[in-house]
């Protein structure tokens, strides 16, 4: 099996392999746009492993790679970066290091969810940041309603609530922005309620997401959000690996016998926590 070293960027990639026949050391930059990487790529035989570090914009290229039967294992960049301590960064020692990680069996390989798994996470990011907004926007009638001295909380988005927001003596640029944000709102609700509907129906296909709603408080949104970010349990020794995969545990700094907890470090993935 050829194993290729890849240190991948948004517009190239470096690249160190070794011959196979010769032993010698291959390096090259391949360029995304003009396709010589896909090129490269698809002119290889035989079967392929690519390691690159954990990074954004590569859908791509793991399609690419899915469709000639090469396999690609991605890894973490910390540790990665922690292997070898060194005064030199540079693209083509980035893409040695991983190759060497991946000829001595070192390279950290992560887990990385399917592609219709991340597909469904773009669901739920989707709704959240839908309902963020009309969050936004409900805050933004709150505050011209309180302006006028009147104070509806929730309430405020009621039938009768909305009459006495509609019949408020405004100036006519507050009038404009009342009008226009009911107006976003109301068209917001029906594509939130349609998201909804499709993750209650994603969520009760996996019978995980399902036994997690039976939890008292766990809803669809939150069992599928937790199901897709954590996936196989068994990649987890126990509870508290979990807890710190979130980033849910307290962080800490403790000196000379003192031990002092702060809030949770917030590191992991924001939308599950």
């Amino acid at each position: 099996m050829k194993i290729i070293g890849c240190d991948f960027h948004t517009r190239y990639q470096q690249i160190a392999m070794m011959d196979e026949a010769t032993g010698e050391l291959i390096e090259r930059r391949l360029d995304h746009q003009s396709g010589e990487a896909q090129a490269f790529y698809r002119d290889l035989q035989g079967p392929v492993r690519v390691g690159i570090e954990a990074t954004g914009p590569i859908r791509w290229f793991e399609r690419l790679l899915a469709e000639l039967g090469h396999e690609l294992w991605i890894g973490d960049s910390a540790k990665i970066r922690a292997s070898e301590v060194r005064k030199q960064k540079t693209d083509e020692r980035d893409a040695r290091l991983i190759l060497d990680l991946l000829l001595a069996n070192r390279f950290p390989k992560i887990w990385v969810p399917t592609p219709a798994e991340r597909d469904l996470r773009q669901l739920l990011w989707h709704r959240h940041k839908l309902v963020c907004l009309r969050t936004m926007l409900g805050n933004q009638l709150h505050a011209l309603a309180l302006s006028e001295g009147l104070c509806r909380k929730k309430k405020l988005f009621t039938k009768k609530g909305r009459v006495e927001l509609l019949h408020l003596g405004l100036g006519p640029w507050a009038s404009r922005r009342r009008e226009e944000v009911l107006k976003l709102l109301d068209q917001l609700e029906p594509t939130i309620a349609e998201l909804d509907r499709a993750v209650l129906e994603q969520a009760r296909r996996r019978e995980d997401a399902v036994l997690l709603m039976t939890h008292p408080g766990i809803g669809p949104v939150t069992s599928l959000a937790f199901v897709l970010a954590i996936g196989p349990i068994t990649r987890f020794a126990r509870s508290k690996k979990i807890a710190s995969y979130l980033r849910l545990n307290p962080s800490e700094e403790s000196s000379g016998g003192r031990r002092r907890l702060g809030a949770i470090s917030k590191q992991g993935n924001t939308m599950v926590r």
